[in-house]
């Protein structure tokens, strides 16, 4: 039997690792300029944390993974905002923390999709929540951090798309136009819209199966139906992008994959030639009622989520350029009998901060030198029969060519000046 990654799964190999570690670190830097600190939840929940009372969504309806333990039903997290407010209620972070509490989490997420290039059933995702104030400029400030990590990673062909579904009073009234103006063509529509219809007739938009379809082209539109209150809020949040000069397009289609969301929502897409269907790379919105929900105070929060897949496909698909994976510094070269002496030096080197690897079995000169080629190690460390028995070791500078027998105590210090010296070189050439 071939054992294989199971369907919609995939290896991060040694040799992609490296792009994945400088997003990662891009995330960091970026959330701590923006005073956000991390959190980390289970991977998997309670199923109610997901499924939510008369939730219309694809996720909760057709996608969770769910399973049975004793009398518990338990739910692989299909994305992160629930358990983040799960957290922030549980620990009653709302009597503890300075409002609004800023989080951020990367970390798989699960869902049951029929798999495809940008989107997988173990998926990874960068999210943040900003939770406790309701503002238009948290708004502003969300969709910015999420706007400057992708122009910072060298995406360009991208486009803002932004709406608001309004509050309580402006969305009741918009469902009770749809369902007017759907009624007499639900049974023309595929399965999940005559569910949509009755649970959540908003998410009739967001269906990808009738969009075509004749009566989505005089659909209601939401903005006749906001009230003075939504329509002024946001004014606020188009005032605060226009004043980050962040381009945006009003789009009264939009209105997200998941039935919390109230006022603005927003999407950031790729115009790149290679986006296809999967263009969205991050997208998000402000959640009024899912801290209440929780068994926690009358709370307001916004946020978004990143797929690291996709993100990662658009920057392969713009050129984006990252740092190469670090080389070797050392390489320790053993020759004969010379006992745990190498893995001594290389422990020596590693101490000092120098990348080091070690020769472990017995080979020729000529097959170790071929190591330190393929390794781009800068120095090798030679140690024969001779060097043991003087507790000496042979460095050689590999551009250079420069040679030096020492004593073992002053590797670091040789260490320092060949590679020093070669830093010094470069810096001067460029």
């Amino acid at each position: 039997m071939a054992y294989q990654t199971a369907r919609g799964t995939y290896d991060i190999l040694a040799t992609e690792v490296n792009r994945w570690h400088q997003v990662e670190d891009l995330i960091q830097t970026l959330c701590t300029l923006y005073d956000y600190k991390e959190i980390r939840t289970p991977i998997f929940e309670d199923t109610s944390v997901f499924k939510r009372e008369n939730d219309s969504s694809d996720m909760v309806n057709k996608e969770m993974y769910s399973f049975q333990i004793s009398s518990d039903s338990l739910t692989l997290r299909p994305e992160g905002t629930a358990g983040v407010v799960r957290s922030f209620v549980q620990h009653k972070l709302f009597g503890s923390m300075e409002m609004p509490a800023k989080f951020y989490y990367v970390g798989p997420m699960f869902r049951y999709e029929r798999p495809q290039k940008g989107r997988q059933r173990q998926f990874n995702q960068f999210g943040v929540e900003n939770i406790g104030v309701k503002s238009p400029m948290a708004d502003v400030e969300t969709i910015a951090l999420g706007y400057t990590l992708v122009k910072t990673l060298g995406l360009s062909s991208i486009k803002v798309l932004l709406n608001t579904l309004g509050d309580d009073e402006s969305r009741n009234a918009y469902r009770e136009a749809l369902r007017a103006h759907f009624k007499d063509h639900v049974e023309e529509l595929c399965g999940d819209c005559k569910r949509r219809y009755d649970q959540n007739p908003l998410r009739l938009l967001d269906c990808k199966v009738d969009k075509d379809h004749p009566s989505m082209k005089d659909v209601p539109q939401l903005s006749d139906y906001l009230t003075p209150e939504s329509k002024a809020y946001f004014e606020q949040v188009c005032a605060g992008l226009d004043a980050l000069d962040i381009p945006y397009e009003v789009d009264q289609r939009l209105v997200r994959g998941l039935d919390y969301y109230t006022h603005t929502v927003f999407e950031v897409v790729s115009t790149h030639a290679e986006a296809g269907s999967q263009s969205t790379i991050f997208a998000g919105g402000r959640y009024d009622g899912l801290v209440q929900y929780f068994g926690g105070p009358e709370m307001s929060g916004v946020g978004f989520a990143i797929g690291l897949e996709r993100l990662l496909l658009m920057a392969e698909a713009e050129n984006c350029e990252f740092e190469p994976e670090p080389t070797l510094d050392v390489y320790v070269m053993s020759l004969g009998e010379v006992g745990s002496l190498p893995i001594q030096v290389a422990s020596i080197c590693r101490a000092a901060g120098y990348i080091t690897d070690l020769n472990f079995v017995e080979r020729s000169m000529k097959s170790q030198f071929k190591s330190v080629d393929r390794k781009e190690a800068k120095v090798c460390i030679i140690i024969g029969e001779d060097e043991y028995k003087n507790n000496q070791v042979t460095l050689k500078h590999i551009e250079s060519q420069t040679q030096k027998t020492i004593s073992i105590d002053e590797i670091v210090d040789t260490l320092d000046h060949f590679l020093n010296e070669e830093h010094d070189c470069q810096c001067h050439e460029h």
